[in-house]
């Protein structure tokens, strides 16, 4: 869920919008973004898992292959172009109509698989409350996407310790943390909801659009805020497939720590996942409903399988090639 990538604006910039012209406000965002990150890193990384955790338990099985059974459907407004400024007196859909043209069980690549057509924004939200896991799932793109988002990347998400009401956040999406699926950023971290928080660790990325943040092992240390300069944190690199071919998400989840895999390549981790109370003060989020989103594009899910654990694996960055010998014919040079 990023829609700031194609021109909509959350309220901590809408402001400054009004007030700068475009080049100063990208001028401005890049600056901020420094400020909170530091300079840009060097090189990207290369990140591997390791310590994988043995499962816990058994599988558990999210998808029965045969119907939606423990997931809940929602709709946000009939108009996804308002979602984020709806006119006063606007009602999302809800539950008020059959969803079964937005969701639905179909037959693709020989095998059953959950359709979202992606039309009207929402999500199904499975009824189980998990915590401590390891949770895998396939995804690919269908071939439509629709207005607002018509011309942009197709774009979706896997939302993880789900919680409070259904259409919380405006009007179409529950509280919860993200682990985008969009193209050219699956692996993104999102905080879905002004009160939720999580810490992660990140460089400047000039080549980035706002808020110019990427994840980096060994970074800086920032808390995400929905509606700041830190409501997202892309990925550390683009791990995706092309178009119409499967994507494998890993998610490992302890209490408030998490790890984003992408097709075995791990690309983003978070800690110190939290809500904020009605005094203020910070709870731990550590368990929840998973969520997956309906946000402009047609997408399929199948083998959506959950397993416990009690451990987490590591991020551990792979060291570049060594130099080689040099060569007994030749002036020796970096062997990469």
């Amino acid at each position: 869920m990023r829609a700031i990538r194609h021109g909509v604006r959350r309220a901590g910039w809408a402001l400054l919008a009004l007030a700068l012209p475009a080049a100063a406000l990208a001028q401005d965002s890049r600056e901020q973004a420094r400020a909170i990150a530091g300079d840009p890193p060097a090189a990207a990384q290369r990140l591997t898992l390791a310590d994988v955790p043995r499962a816990a338990g058994a599988p558990i099985a999210l998808f029965d292959g045969r119907s939606l059974d423990g997931w809940q459907p929602w709709l946000g407004y009939a108009d996804p172009g308002i979602t984020y400024g709806p006119p006063p007196g606007s009602m999302p859909i809800g539950t008020g109509r059959d969803t079964s043209d937005d969701f639905a069980v179909r037959w693709i690549d020989g095998a059953p698989a959950i359709w979202i057509k992606g039309e009207t924004w929402g999500s199904l939200v499975h009824r189980g409350d998990f915590r401590d896991y390891h949770l895998r799932l396939e995804y690919k793109w269908g071939a439509r996407t629709w207005a607002p988002r018509a011309k942009a990347p197709p774009n979706n998400g896997l939302l993880y310790h789900t919680h409070g009401k259904p259409g919380e956040v405006f009007g179409t999406w529950r509280p919860s943390v993200e682990f985008e699926i969009m193209k050219g950023s699956t692996g993104m971290i999102v905080t879905v909801g002004g009160k939720v928080r999580a810490r992660t660790t990140v460089a400047f990325d000039p080549s980035l659009i706002a808020p110019h943040l990427r994840f980096r092992a060994g970074g800086r240390t920032i808390d995400m805020i929905n509606g700041t300069a830190t409501w997202n944190v892309e990925g550390a690199s683009d791990p995706e497939r092309a178009i119409g071919e499967w994507n494998t998400l890993d998610l490992y989840v302890v209490g408030d720590h998490a790890i984003h895999v992408v097709n075995g390549v791990p690309v983003a981790e978070l800690r110190g996942m939290a809500t904020i109370a009605p005094d203020g003060t910070r709870v731990p989020l550590t368990h929840g409903h998973i969520q997956l989103q309906s946000e402009g594009a047609e997408t399929w899910f199948r083998a959506i399988t959950i397993q416990p654990i009690r451990t987490m694996p590591r991020i551990v960055e792979a060291k570049a090639p060594t130099e080689s010998a040099p060569s007994r014919h030749a002036p020796g040079r970096p062997g990469w």
